[in-house]
């Protein structure tokens, strides 16, 4: 088992958009997959386990991972997390469109 600590970042936490696309990462993984927040632990490959967890701007939530691909799937969470789940890229990009 492997975990991390991070401070999510994204302006309306884990709303719909990177809820859901948290768990699309997790999906491709083995492993089992949680959140904690709190008390609270939720399944991560649930998107409804995660908005469940209300994450908002600045929470610290836990990753917990535990299977064969542990490693390679926190490292891809923790990336997604820090990194906004690029939503600052696809905003950035469809203000050039309009």
């Amino acid at each position: 088992m492997v975990t991390c600590k991070v401070v999510v970042e994204e302006p309306l936490g884990l709303h719909l958009r990177p809820a859901g696309m948290f768990c699309e990462i997790c999906l491709r993984y083995e492993s089992e997959i949680q959140i904690r927040k709190g008390h609270h632990t939720a399944n991560a490959k649930s998107v409804l386990g995660v908005l469940a967890a209300r994450v908002q701007q600045g929470d610290e939530i836990e990753i917990i991972c535990e299977g064969t691909d542990e490693k390679e799937a926190l490292n891809a969470l923790v990336a997604a997390v820090q990194g906004g789940f690029g939503v600052e890229s696809v905003e950035m990009e469809h203000d050039r469109e309009v």
